[in-house]
Formats: structure tokens, C-alpha cells, sequence
């Protein structure tokens, strides 16, 4: 399911997007905003896969509320004016739809949108390959000491090396179980890399330690 919010300052707009997706159950919308600024509050509170987006409102712009965001979502412009559209592209919006719009043009970003989603990490015998920014970029599975979870992105820890990567703790944890285990909701951990578990830590050959989830107690301890 991709859970989507609306902002847009016209409530007709929510209605004709909201008309549109009816033909697509695999988008749910969890918020509308009226304002931008609304938004950007709603956005710090909830885990949001993609924003369909005006430009002209009070108060904030959509084109203000991007530039915000340290990481956001995916994004589709929905606007009535043009001349926006290549800032919204340099800005990384996966689409630019003009208003009125049409179920077709909708249809074809939201597909830009499931293959952004549900492109598949590339993993090869000790490797894989990840988005970061927008390329692609292998990591050795040996040199990765632990992945966290840092909302719709994960930090890949590597030495002294933090690298931002386009993708979800939960994909990895599933991708990479059988040489990493979760061990909190947001730590991915490189068994190879672990020295010491208790109740509350696990150690790794580094010297850094990492807190153990609750509900991942018992897992965590199958480490050693």
C-alpha cells in the first residue's frame, strides 16, 4: 500500500484526485491538507511514501515546502501553471501534472511512482547495490557494520563512512537475512560484526554498541 497525503489550497482539487484513485487500490490517502504549512507538520509526525503537491498557496509555496525537506517523499506536482516544471524536476519530483487532470496522465505518474517503489535492491554473492542520491552504488556486504533506518532512507554505516541510501530498513531486512539481523526498528546489524551481546546491547568489533529493541530481545541473542 503507498500512503499518500494531498495539499492543495482548492478543495476541488482533493476531489478530482481523490475521484481519480478510486481506480487505483493500491494508494491510500492518509491526510489532506489545505496549506503547506500544515503539511509540513503532518509530514514530521507520519511516514508518507508520496505528496500530490500545488505550487500556489499562502503562507508557504509547494516549490518552499520541497525546498524544506531534508528528504522527502516522493512527490507529484499537481499545479495550473507551467513554468514551475523545471524547478520541480531539479528539485527531484517524480512527476509534473498539469491541472485539470486527466485519470490517464495520473495513471502514468503513479507508475513512476510503484517502480521508484518497488524496484528491487540488486544483491549479488556479497554485494549489493543501492540508490544513493541518484545513482546507483555497490556496497560490500563485508565492509557494512550496521544499517539504520532513517525514515523512507537508511543510513549504511561503513567505518567512518555514513552513506544515505534510497531505500527501506524493512526491504533490507528482508533482502539480507541471511548474513544481517534486526535487532531494534531501526538497526540492521552485520552478524560477522558482533562481539558481545547482553540484554540491553550488542557490541561490535569496532567498539561502537547499539541498543537491542524490546520486541527484538530474543533474535538478538542468536547472535553468538
Amino acid at each position: 500500500m503507498i500512503r499518500a497525503i494531498i495539499v492543495d489550497d482548492e478543495p476541488l482539487a482533493h476531489q478530482v484526485i481523490e475521484h481519480h484513485l478510486q481506480a487505483h487500490s493500491d494508494i491510500k490517502i492518509i491526510a489532506q491538507y489545505v496549506s503547506a504549512k500544515d503539511a509540513l507538520y503532518g509530514l514530521a509526525k507520519s511516514t508518507v511514501d508520496l505528496v500530490f503537491l500545488d505550487i500556489n498557496m499562502p503562507e508557504l509555496t509547494g516549490i518552499e515546502l520541497l525546498r524544506t525537506l531534508a528528504h522527502p517523499p516522493q512527490v507529484i506536482i499537481v499545479s495550473a501553471y507551467q513554468e514551475y516544471a523545471i524547478t520541480g524536476f531539479e528539485l527531484n519530483v517524480t512527476d509534473y501534472l498539469l491541472k485539470p487532470v486527466s485519470a490517464p496522465r495520473l495513471e502514468q505518474a503513479l507508475n513512476k511512482v510503484r517502480e521508484h517503489l518497488v524496484k528491487p535492491n540488486i544483491i549479488e554473492p556479497n554485494n549489493i547495490t543501492l540508490k544513493v542520491d541518484r545513482e546507483k552504488r555497490k556496497f560490500n556486504l563485508d565492509s557494512i557494520e550496521y544499517i539504520e533506518a532513517y525514515g523512507n532512507y537508511v543510513k549504511v554505516h561503513q567505518a567512518e563512512q555514513v552513506t544515505l541510501a534510497s531505500t527501506t530498513l524493512k526491504q533490507l531486512s528482508e533482502q539480507l537475512s541471511h548474513s544481517f539481523t534486526q535487532i531494534h526498528k531501526s538497526f540492521l546489524v552485520n552478524k560477522q560484526k558482533v562481539i558481545a551481546v547482553n540484554s540491553e546491547f550488542v557490541e561490535l568489533n569496532t567498539g561502537k554498541t547499539l541498543k537491542i529493541g524490546k520486541s527484538f530481545k530474543d533474535l538478538s541473542q542468536t547472535l553468538l
